[in-house]
């Protein structure tokens, strides 16, 4: 049994072990694979492990030994899911392991941009608070969250947890989700997406990806939010039209944004987002503590594990 990890870095930059599943099999971990370098690598595999490789029907047809295609993400739209099945290889992902830390970076991207604490702390270092004539000076104004309301678009794993961060702190919540009957939750009061946009003082997206909400987040939704407001997004960078966005922070439409994901990760250096006004960018850490990404290594060998068995687990296609 021949075992290839794509991309292995992101998930263990060296804090963590290989060798559980290192013992299920003959295994070769790549720290990065480029597109010209993945049919090869996987060419003689019997079990291939991605988070963000691309396995395209063209790469799967030319891997014949290949039997399972393990995502070490919980979204799989890097797999090509129809051509897998097609060879009846089968195609599993590691849903829920990071819901906690994504919502922690939500809150504290929030935090960061109601309260500056980065920005006073410079402050202080670079002598301000030193030369200062008070005991207290202001370079931002302050906002507290209590009584503010947070709009969530998507109340799965992910939005609960954001949405009882927000209850603790004394915030007003609403939701725009699909399945409100299946998935409600005291406090939180359900909604529609344009209500959501224009009654939230933030709107936070916890949202799957899917070509029917593709860069839903346009000017028409941007113009029905509060000049006050903010957009924060720790789920995916193609859910925002990115020009839209930083137009709507260059004219002060809205407040600010902060953004965990970007369309294209890494991003090229004229993103618009990358200079445009009150927006804080972080680069797709929500996902990376150690603990999500302890528990992201457990998964991902326990549906290795499962497969060989053969009563494979966590099943996409």
């Amino acid at each position: 049994m021949k075992i290839v990890v794509l991309d292995g870095y992101t998930l263990n930059p060296g804090d963590l072990s290989w060798q559980s599943l290192q013992q299920l099999g003959e295994t070769v971990i790549y720290d990065r694979s480029a597109k010209d370098e993945t049919a090869d690598r996987i060419a003689d595999a019997n079990i291939v492990l991605t988070n963000k490789v691309l396995l395209t029907d063209e790469i799967i047809d030319k891997a014949v030994n290949l039997r399972y295609i393990g995502v070490m993400a919980t979204g799989y739209n890097v797999v090509d899911t129809v051509a897998a099945a097609k060879r009846n290889i089968r195609v599993t992902n590691v849903p829920a392991y990071s819901t906690a830390s994504v919502a922690q970076l939500t809150f504290a991207i929030i935090l960061e941009l109601f309260t500056h604490v980065s920005s006073y702390a410079q402050s202080v270092s670079n002598g301000d608070w030193v030369r200062s004539k008070d005991f207290s000076y202001q370079k931002h104004t302050m906002i507290e969250l209590q009584d503010k309301t947070l709009g969530i678009i998507g109340l799965g794993r992910i939005g609960q947890a954001a949405a009882a961060i927000a209850l603790a702190f004394n915030m007003r919540v609403i939701a725009s989700h699909k399945h409100p009957e299946r998935d409600k939750m005291n406090g939180v009061r359900f909604v529609d997406e344009e209500a959501c946009f224009s009654e939230a003082d933030i709107v936070t997206l916890h949202c799957p990806l899917n070509e029917q909400n593709k860069y839903f987040v346009n000017q028409r939704l941007l113009r029905m939010m509060k000049p006050s407001a903010f957009l924060i997004n720790t789920s995916r960078g193609d859910l925002i039209n990115e020009k839209d966005l930083a137009q709507a922070l260059n004219t002060e439409q809205i407040a600010g944004a902060g953004l965990d994901v970007l369309s294209a990760e890494p991003p090229a250096a004229n993103n618009p987002l990358l200079h445009a006004k009150n927006c804080l960018v972080t680069p797709h850490i929500g996902w990376a503590t150690y603990e999500a990404r302890s528990r992201l290594m457990y998964e991902v060998v326990q549906n290795v594990q499962a497969f060989i068995k053969g009563v494979p687990v966590n099943v996409v296609s």
